[in-house]
């Protein structure tokens, strides 16, 4: 019994203080370009202010009716202003463009690389209990999340801002009514986009759960693809997936007409400030108070303001889906790792190889009955210890705790003395060589795929780990030899040849303590009988841990524990359990005498009834050819 893969159902959202304080940690490494990129706003927004000022200027001189060569120097200047300005603006966008094409990859790099280093910390719980294409998606969303998040804060956020306090502020030096009436504008409107943003936004995330969902359920089917064609399961799966679609569908939908209903109330929202301030500014204009200049510089920063301002709308629409894509995975940085390292942990050193558990309990739900209860086992340096029950008895429980995939509740386990929860996890993991069950393979060439075992090995100690382990027949039958890649997961290999080089993976490795989870249950006959050859060579000098539900192969171990319900319920040699009794010898009788013997003596009987019934009866004739 295993957890429930069921936390991609519960999907957690970090808030956005978190958010931002993760991409802080990083950003803040880069203080010069980010000075470049800010600054550059500040001095395009300065001039972007300071322009109209000097249009009103020109329109000013234009509009008085004087001509005449005293008028055309003035006017000269002035539009040579406006060019200086615009050229100060082109210059400063291409600072910060350049500034931000710096930036950003150096931090989504680093970005990638955190996401990567602390996903792969969680726990084995972690990663059974979650979709490995729904962590992927969420990775990359939170990385391209911050490139639309900073381009959103420093392209139009901080721009924006900067823009209507001093439109706002200039307006106001030449009418204070207009200038205020900018301002309650500009601030209804801004709050208005946040108040329908706020309401959208539950939308945005449930739309980016939903895509999350349908990831992890295209990774899953395509994963799965040989399953579902041998169940017959493409009509289930079409069926299921498009009803995941369907909630993505619906999600999308109530975001859409958010955005509709959204971008009709700006529109007319401006509607009503543009007719309010130029109705405002005639009336001012029939008193002398205003010039055409004005009017000029009124729609300029009107217009701008405007632009700037609705543009913030569409950013906060792509501000909050990349926020959403955020949050989940900074929501699993802010997850601490089930199993850590102790502050100081000391690095284990195996000079023996013996092993003991001490009163251990384990349990995966609070709720749920001990799979290990005050268990006990002690293994002397070097011994070769077999653990044969039922399924669910417990055996596979004990290589993944001693491993330290998952952490006991209480006891401890020891390694030559050593609590292996007082030892690095690293150090650990490098004193064990473990073959599963059902290894896996990474999408690598064959050689690679060895040599993982021990990345620094020449290729030739490889090559030999591969005959050890009666690989090298088949890979050098192979077009590419040990160039070949495997396919995910190894899918390119049969079962038997997945097994055999992951065993040459644990033979190349050399680590003082093996262990082996049906190592040889992917074997025909033949493979089985070379892999025994290969283990027995292999296990020399190391404490050695083999579960096994096929008795035959463990008949020479040292020792066997027979374990059902969480404890050993009898301990002793192959001859010795079998003169006990017990559940040993049943599943042995099942194994090796009530299977066999049943099928010998069926064939037998059948022999026997032909032979009666054949007697007095003539010969068949020949099968004509």
């Amino acid at each position: 019994m295993e957890p429930d893969l069921d936390a991609d159902q519960k999907t957690k959202l970090a808030s956005p203080g978190v958010v931002f304080r993760t991409y802080w940690q990083t950003a803040k490494r880069y203080p010069g370009t980010l000075l470049v990129v800010f600054g550059s706003v500040i001095v395009m927004q300065l001039a972007n202010l300071a322009t109209p000022l000097f249009l009103r200027e020109f329109f000013n001189v234009i509009s008085s009716g004087t001509r005449g060569p005293a008028v055309g120097p003035q006017l000269t200047s002035l539009v040579s202003i406006v060019l200086l300005l615009s050229l100060l603006n082109w210059l400063m966008t291409r600072a910060q463009g350049l500034a931000l094409t710096r930036v950003e990859p150096e931090v989504m790099q680093e970005l990638y690389s955190k996401a990567f280093n602390y996903l792969l910390g969680h726990s084995y719980s972690f990663f059974i209990s979650n979709f490995a294409g729904t962590l992927t998606h969420r990775v990359n969303k939170f990385v391209r999340a911050f490139e639309l998040l900073l381009d959103a804060i420093v392209l139009q956020f901080f721009p924006t801002m900067l823009f209507v306090v001093g439109a706002v502020i200039v307006l106001s030096l030449h009418n204070l009514v207009l200038g205020l009436g900018l301002g309650v504008w500009a601030v209804l409107f801004v709050l208005l986009q946040i108040t329908l943003a706020k309401r959208r936004q539950p939308l945005r995330v449930r739309r980016a759960e939903a895509d999350s969902r349908v990831t992890g359920a295209l990774a899953d089917a395509i994963s799965n693809q040989s399953a579902i064609q041998l169940f017959s399961g493409k009509t289930f799966e079409e069926t299921s997936f498009a009803s995941i679609v369907h909630r993505w569908h619906q999600a999308s939908v109530e975001v859409w007409y958010a955005d509709e209903f959204i971008w009709a109330s700006l529109a007319l929202f401006f509607v009503a400030i543009n007719i309010g301030l130029l109705y405002g500014a005639v009336i001012f204009w029939q008193r002398g108070e205003l010039t055409v200049g004005d009017f000029i510089l009124i729609q300029s920063y009107l217009l701008t303001a405007f632009n700037q301002l609705l543009g913030i709308n569409r950013e906060l629409r792509r501000f909050n889906d990349s926020f959403a894509d955020a949050s989940e995975m900074v929501a699993i940085l802010e997850t601490p790792h089930e199993v850590r390292d102790v502050p100081e942990a000391k690095t284990l050193v195996v000079t023996h190889g013996e092993l003991a558990f001490e009163n251990v309990t384990f349990y995966f739900r609070e709720e749920g009955n001990p799979v290990l209860d005050q268990f006990t086992m002690r293994v002397p340096p070097h011994q070769k210890l077999a653990l044969v029950g039922r399924s669910g008895a417990g055996k596979s429980t004990i290589t993944r705790l001693l491993l330290r995939l998952f952490e006991v509740k209480s006891g401890r386990i020891t390694i030559d003395g050593n609590d292996i929860m007082a030892v690095t996890q690293d150090s650990l993991h490098d004193a064990i060589a473990f073959v599963p069950q059902e290894p896996i393979l990474f999408h690598r060439t064959l050689l690679e795929n060895i040599r993982y075992g021990r990345r620094d090995a020449t290729d030739e100690e490889v090559y030999e780990a591969a005959r050890k382990a009666h690989c090298h027949e088949f890979i050098s039958q192979l077009p590419d030899g040990y160039q070949t890649y495997v396919g995910e997961r190894g899918v390119k290999l049969s079962g038997g040849e997945r097994q055999r080089v992951a065993i040459a993976r644990a033979i190349l490795k050399n680590a003082p303590i093996l262990m082996l989870d049906e190592a040889t249950s992917s074997l025909d006959s033949e493979s089985e009988s070379l892999i025994q050859d290969a283990l027995a060579v292999l296990m020399q000098g190391k404490t050695v841990i083999v579960i096994a539900h096929r008795l035959s192969t463990i008949m020479k171990m040292d020792r066997i524990l027979v374990l059902e319900n969480g404890r050993i319920v009898a301990d002793g040699t192959h001859d010795e359990l079998l003169k006990s009794g017990g559940l040993y010898q049943k599943l042995w009788n099942i194994q090796a005498g009530g299977f066999l013997m049943d099928e010998e003596k069926e064939v037998e009987d059948a022999i026997e009834m032909q032979d009666s019934e054949d007697e007095g009866k003539e010969p068949l004739p020949p099968i004509a050819k």
